[in-house]
């Protein structure tokens, strides 16, 4: 043991010497020779927010920072058409409790422009605000309508990333992304069929540059026009419900991004809009088992609207609204709106945020506390 202690460690001096080596050529990629490399970088998210009637007392504003995430990236290439992805996040990094785990760990296979694979455990094809991930969103809190099934804590996935197998690519302005994953295991899917899942999409004016089927949902005015229409459908039998009472899953859901890029990039003006119909066959009797697996079932939809205010100056400041609309099949509809502004440095890399929220929507789709909070958020990446 105490041998594999110090090889280990004795890695870990070649890897930080290499590292300091990389630092001063090419921001964190250590070439090892003319097709193999090895990248490194990182994400950070934390805030303060202020709730209102939300302290302990139920009278008071409550007042929280949080650490929201915190990521490691390494990727790197094993040739010209072999490449890897490891990623971790802090799963419930705000509290004592948490820990660090792995986020994505794919094998890809990456042929060429039209045909790719990726193998292991990574992002299930689906809506824009999906794919984003936090780190890419227009605004701060994307995720206030239902989620799909691997984006729930436990049987389904985590953070909207599943073990599968992934088919993706692209022909002009469109692009395509197919996968089949574990979906959930167990519980209600005693006859352990898979989770479909497909994200297809069109660009009607400038084709979006980003890596293989990741979105963002705005490029602050430097992707030049953008119209790209989305459509997404998952689906898995027995994914919903309990072992005793098991229903099929389904969803559909179309989204949009336009983006005018005003003044050759330097001032913007953003729409972003989505609408999802779920369908989860769940009986009574399934719904009242505290063993439910139980997805929303009905539609929602949200629309947001951004304008970048045009500056010569390293902050840019992008002000927008959104709102937000759930309404299930059975039970209250509920809805959220959003005003806040975006503080831009650098891009994705580094902003700021100031939002204030006020309504009862959040991502379980059923209606929550009917709330106003403020928020500040700063968010980083290498």
């Amino acid at each position: 043991m105490k041998d594999f202690e110090r090889k280990v460690a004795h890695s870990l001096v070649l890897l930080s010497s290499a590292l300091l080596v990389a630092n001063a050529q090419a921001a964190g990629t250590i070439k090892i020779d003319d097709t193999r490399s090895v990248t490194i970088g990182g994400g950070l998210r934390a805030g303060f927010s202020s709730t209102e009637n939300g302290a302990p007392n139920g009278t008071d504003d409550s007042k929280d920072f949080s650490l929201q995430s915190a990521r490691l990236y390494v990727s790197g290439n094993a040739s010209d058409k072999i490449k890897f992805t490891f990623n971790t996040e802090c799963d419930s990094c705000g509290g004592a409790g948490g820990q660090i785990i792995v986020l994505d760990a794919i094998a890809q296979f990456e042929l060429n422009p039209k045909f790719n694979v990726w193998v292991g455990r990574m992002l299930t094809p689906a809506d824009r605000i999906e794919m984003n991930g936090p780190y890419y969103g227009l605004s701060w809190n994307q995720y206030t309508v239902p989620l799909l099934p691997s984006d729930q804590t436990g049987q389904a996935g985590l953070f909207g990333r599943d073990d599968g197998v992934t088919v993706w690519g692209g022909v002009g302005k469109f692009q395509y992304a197919a996968g089949l994953f574990n979906g959930l295991k167990g519980g209600a899917n005693q006859k352990d069929s898979p989770l479909f899942a497909t994200r297809l999409s069109y660009s009607f004016l400038g084709k979006e540059d980003n890596p293989a089927y990741y979105t963002s949902s705005t490029y602050y005015g430097g992707g030049g026009d953008i119209a790209t229409l989305g459509f997404v459908y998952q689906k898995q039998s027995d994914g919903a419900g309990t072992a005793a009472q098991p229903g099929d899953f389904d969803a559909t859901i179309l989204d949009f991004l336009y983006e005018k890029s005003i003044d050759k990039g330097k001032s913007a003006f953003t729409v972003e809009a989505e609408y999802k119909k779920f369908n989860a066959d769940l009986t009574p009797i399934a719904k009242a088992s505290p063993g439910c697996f139980c997805l929303f079932d009905g539609k929602s939809y949200f629309v947001t609207v951004a304008y970048l205010i045009p500056s010569e100056r390293p902050l840019k400041w992008q002000p927008y609204i959104r709102h937000t609309s759930n309404e299930p099949s059975t039970g209250a509809s509920s809805d959220l709106n959003e005003l806040g502004v975006n503080m831009i440095m650098r891009g994705h890399n580094a902003r700021l945020n100031l939002n204030y929220t006020d309504g009862d929507a959040n991502l379980t789709g059923a209606p929550g506390p009917d709330v106003s909070t403020i928020s500040f958020g700063v968010q980083i990446q290498i």
